[in-house]
């Protein structure tokens, strides 16, 4: 728990700071997750090198530096859509290709997030969600328990805590609205996102039990990897960036 605790405060610190150090922390913890996807696909340690360099350069080009702001965030996501082709195609493994994205697109989507006027708000709220629903999960499942979520993706998963995570959540988000003006928009889709973020842990799940491990790494004493910590911001990132854009959609 200490460790945990630890990490939502280094994350908020960075996110509260914004700019270079925001992006050079989801940089790192990117290159970090795709060296942990690439050992969960068992591949050779030149193919796991390989996808960290790919994956390098669209993550160089999110920097705030890079570009101009018009083009930036296009520019970026097709450098990622190329990287992605490029791994997969010269170690013909679309899984490893894959993960590119994977491990890509969340780092852009907060980045995006944070870059705007509200950015600091809407981007605490995407990943606070996300604690949130790992926190309240937690405790409902403990406390209520009851039928099993996936049994056989996660057998300590059950209703009771995902429903619990939801209610967490969705309760997270209305205290923003009212505190500090979230949109309705990000408030009432926030319990949407809640199951997303389960469903991301869920996915990561089956990941580690097909490769027949427990853990995606260990480079967290106790808490596993980094994608074990991270896989219910992976769907929610980039979801979360379409609802920011959403009312320029409609102009």
């Amino acid at each position: 728990m200490i460790a945990s605790v630890a990490m939502i405060a280094g994350a908020s610190a960075a996110l509260w700071v914004g700019g270079i150090a925001f992006w050079l922390l989801a940089v790192v913890i990117a290159l970090l997750m795709m060296a942990e996807w690439a050992d969960l696909q068992k591949v050779t340690p030149r193919e796991k090198r390989l996808a960290q360099y790919g994956l390098s350069a669209p993550l160089a080009v999110m920097a705030p530096a890079s570009l101009v702001l018009e083009t930036r965030d296009f520019f970026s996501l097709g450098l990622l859509a190329g990287a992605a082709f490029f791994v997969a195609a010269v170690t013909r493994r679309s899984a490893l290709g894959s993960g590119v994205i994977y491990c890509g697109l969340p780092v852009l989507a907060l980045v995006f997030i944070r870059r705007q006027d509200e950015g600091l708000l809407w981007a605490f709220w995407a990943l606070s969600l996300v604690w949130a629903t790992d926190i309240g999960a937690f405790f409902a499942g403990r406390t209520i328990g009851g039928p099993k979520l996936a049994p056989r993706l996660s057998p300590n998963k059950t209703w009771a805590g995902l429903i619990g995570g939801v209610a967490a959540a969705s309760v997270l988000a209305l205290a923003l609205h009212v505190q500090f003006g979230l949109p309705w928009r990000m408030t009432l889709a926030t319990p949407f996102l809640a199951v997303l973020a389960q469903g991301g842990d869920l996915y990561e799940s089956w990941l580690k039990r097909r490769a027949g491990v427990k853990d995606s790494g260990t480079i967290l004493p106790g808490h596993g990897g980094v994608l074990d910590r991270i896989d219910g911001v992976v769907p929610v990132a980039p979801v979360a960036a379409l609802l920011v854009i959403a009312p320029y959609l409609y102009r």
